[in-house]
């Protein structure tokens, strides 16, 4: 149960070779210098304080296969905690990615936790990301589809099979802006219900390469739709309507999943596999991504 996480590391994983922070561009800033002229009229040409760059902390995860040596001597022979190991990897590649998932969709709150959606696509759209604060740079305010009181106005809407897409359409609208619009839904199960049931009408659109994966999705428009279960980390009553041309899963080109070298334990009869990761999610436009959620 992790759409999001796979589709971070298919489409949107980029390796960079280090650096204190993960430094990256904005793809949307005002600029105080835009006017209207005529002819010989002054032009502005004064500096903007215009943000060019946020910046993220680096995260780290690990996962560790052991064996004692009472294991080792029990399957003896050459390479024996390979052997063993071979057994117990599986489980841990299991572990470290369902609890990536996990991180994003959290709101990187937790000591060495990654930035989730929660803090990226924040559910009133505010907050520091990235080191910039929205409350002062309102461009870097992510859109906000509340059922309880509607962008578009009108009195409060109960999510249902019959009112789910009155909730996904303005949002489409609003995120939308010439080439630029969501291309992948990620719905909480009670919300996908909802808008599976709303395409009586309509059939199921699936990828082969997503059906590989073990996903069935559905189509809104352009983009995929998915279900992750509340055992992957979003929340109940949720939908995020993500640009992931905006949205990247940076990992340190030396550290993603990186099986090492078995180690020595110095004061146990133990030895160890260490499996890490270096990482984070980043965003470079907040205001092409939106949530929908039921919380007014």
């Amino acid at each position: 149960h992790n759409a999001l996480f796979r589709r971070l590391v298919k489409k949107g994983r980029r390796t960079s070779d280090g650096g204190y922070e993960i430094v990256c561009p904005l793809e949307y800033a005002e600029n105080a210098t835009y006017q209207r002229y005529s002819g010989y009229d002054l032009l502005n040409i004064g500096a903007s304080d215009v943000l060019s760059a946020a910046k993220f902390d680096w995260k780290q995860q690990a996962v560790h296969v052991t064996a004692s040596g009472l294991e080792l001597r029990q399957n003896s022979g050459k390479n024996a905690l390979i052997k063993l190991a071979k057994s117990r990897l599986k489980n841990a590649m299991t572990t470290m990615k369902n609890n990536l998932s996990g991180d994003a969709y959290s709101d990187g709150t937790a000591t060495n936790q990654i930035n989730g959606l929660q803090a990226l696509v924040a559910d009133n759209g505010t907050g520091t990301v990235g080191g910039i604060d929205s409350s002062t740079f309102t461009f870097w305010k992510n859109t906000v589809q509340d059922a309880g009181s509607p962008l578009q106005g009108g009195s409060a809407i109960t999510p249902s099979s019959t009112t789910i897409q009155s909730l996904m359409l303005p949002l489409w609208l609003r995120l939308t802006r010439g080439t630029d619009m969501p291309d992948l839904i990620v719905m909480s199960e009670d919300w996908f219900t909802f808008y599976e049931e709303s395409l009586t009408d309509l059939k199921r659109y699936t990828t082969s390469d997503e059906a590989q994966g073990g996903f069935v999705s559905l189509k809104y428009k352009s983009a995929d739709v998915f279900h992750d279960s509340s055992a992957s980390g979003i929340p109940d009553g949720h939908m995020y309507f993500l640009n992931t041309d905006y949205l990247e899963l940076v990992t340190h080109q030396d550290c993603w999943m990186t099986t090492l070298d078995k180690k020595f334990a110095t004061n146990q009869d133990a030895e160890v596999i260490p499996i890490l990761s270096m990482d984070n999610i980043t965003v470079s436009n907040r205001s092409l991504q939106g949530v929908g959620h039921n919380e007014s």
